[in-house]
């Protein structure tokens, strides 16, 4: 890197953090610091909702997945694409007539406290989990740039996204993803993807290096397809950092056709990060981490100032996905698990402790632990396999019971965490056993419950 590139980085830092200080003038209540005072036009809602999803794991990984396995390596991120399409379509209407800041308070609504605080506790862990994922890939990032030691650059990274968050809330949040999507655009999609594919010689550069199993579509495996589906497919639907995203759109309209928008862009994003893999493929046929594609692209085919920016771009997408995640984090543990403030000023107040109190564990964790892949990935099936089920009957199953959908969550906790132990968490029979079994048991238990309404009623009419 050169002086040019390390100016352009740190001036892109300087200004996420001055975001956090001017956003701090916008928030005049409780619902301006947790969804953006639900008032955000397409312009904003699109770039936020695309950037909170596609984060280093998405970046690096599409890139990575395209270096092994050709095209077909976008399956990851176009999976999370049509979760968010999918979200669009069937959720939209519902979710904005109620008036709720997250998924664990629609289904106290609608199924009593028990449920709230047990899906609260659930996410809670997830998201606070991917925000630590994001701050080590971070530390990755800053040391790679700076040649810091791990832990100053973890603490730094960690810093100064902890200290945006927690001055300007979801207002802070919005602004710098808007930031970062178009940073993440025109460095990747628009400097490095077309620089690279020229350097290659196009496709016919790529057709003549690359086997012919880099350009079909189910060259990764259909199993490994179908996985994706069930992590990401299911995953952006019921996500607290998708649904807290959702809140802030200013109606329906903007909701369902923003984060279709949303989606279709990350199909894109996830087709260009392969191509971008197929590239370094040619250019650098030995890497030993496919991780390194990108970097090793962006460095090869970029000329200084403009490496500064893919850097910032690449951070971009790591911070977008920790902001939010933090973000949805503490927003869960200060509305749905803790008592509520004396007042609103009170309840801001103690989210900004809550959210400030979740980044610094999440910077700890980050420090302690560099592999934390065993509690990101139960957390996960135990939100999909344990509350995806329980958040499709509150929005569209009337009939359902509150003691129903208590017992179908915990059996399906239970089944989830069993065939873990047994399987491990590379399986992905705990997530389809979770869902089945939740499925079985609210099925069977509405069934048997209205059965005997029905049986009362009738014993009553005679």
């Amino acid at each position: 890197m050169t002086s040019l590139d390390i100016l352009v980085v740190v001036l892109y830092f300087v200004v996420l953090i001055g975001i956090g200080f001017s956003s701090m003038k916008r928030i005049a209540n409780e619902e301006d610091y947790l969804v953006a005072g639900r008032r955000l036009g397409y312009g904003l809602f699109i770039p936020a909702i695309a950037a909170v999803v596609l984060g280093g794991a998405s970046t690096f990984g599409s890139s990575s997945l395209g270096y092994e396995h050709g095209i077909s390596g976008m399956w990851l991120v176009v999976m999370i694409g049509l979760g968010l399409i999918g979200m669009g379509i069937l959720f939209s209407k519902k979710l904005s007539e109620y008036h709720v800041y997250s998924v664990s308070e629609l289904l106290g609504r609608r199924f009593g406290l028990s449920s709230r605080y047990i899906s609260a506790a659930i996410m809670a862990v997830y998201d606070m989990m991917v925000s630590v994922t994001a701050m080590i890939s971070m530390g990755v990032l800053f040391t790679t740039m700076f040649g810091w030691p791990h832990v100053i650059a973890i603490c730094v990274g960690g810093a100064i996204l902890v200290l945006y968050t927690t001055l300007g809330g979801m207002w802070a949040v919005t602004l710098t993803d808007v930031i970062q999507f178009w940073v993440m655009t025109v460095g990747l999609l628009l400097l490095v993807l077309p620089m690279g594919f020229f350097e290659v010689g196009g496709m016919e550069g790529l057709r003549a290096h690359l086997p012919a199993d880099y350009f079909r579509m189910t060259h990764i495996g259909g199993k490994v397809i179908f996985s994706y589906f069930l992590l990401y497919f299911f995953g952006m639907m019921i996500g607290q950092d998708i649904w807290q995203r959702a809140f802030t759109a200013r109606n329906k309209q903007t909701l369902r056709n923003g984060t279709v928008w949303g989606g279709i862009y990350c199909i894109g994003y996830g087709i260009a990060g392969a191509v971008i893999g197929m590239t370094a493929k040619v250019l650098f046929p030995h890497l030993q981490d496919p991780q390194q594609a990108l970097p090793q692209l962006a460095t090869e085919v970029l000329p200084p100032g403009w490496l500064g920016l893919v850097i910032a771009a690449v951070a971009s997408a790591v911070m977008s996905t920790a902001s939010g995640t933090l973000m949805a984090s503490a927003t869960i543990i200060a509305n749905d698990l803790l008592p509520r403030g004396s007042s609103e000023k009170h309840q801001i107040r103690l989210t900004r402790v809550v959210t400030l109190l979740i980044g610094t564990t999440a910077v700890i964790i980050s420090l302690a632990i560099q592999n934390i892949v065993v509690a990101l990935n139960v957390a996960y099936a135990l939100l999909t396999g344990s509350v995806f089920i329980p958040v499709i009957a509150a929005l569209f199953w009337k009939r359902v019971t509150a003691q129903v959908t208590l017992a179908s969550m915990l059996i399906s906790a239970g089944v989830v965490i069993t065939d873990l132990m047994i399987e491990g968490i590379s399986s992905l029979n705990p997530i389809l056993y979770g869902l089945l079994s939740c499925a079985v048991v609210m099925a069977a238990g509405t069934y048997f419950s209205t059965k005997k309404e029905s049986a009362t009623d009738h014993q009553q009419t005679m």
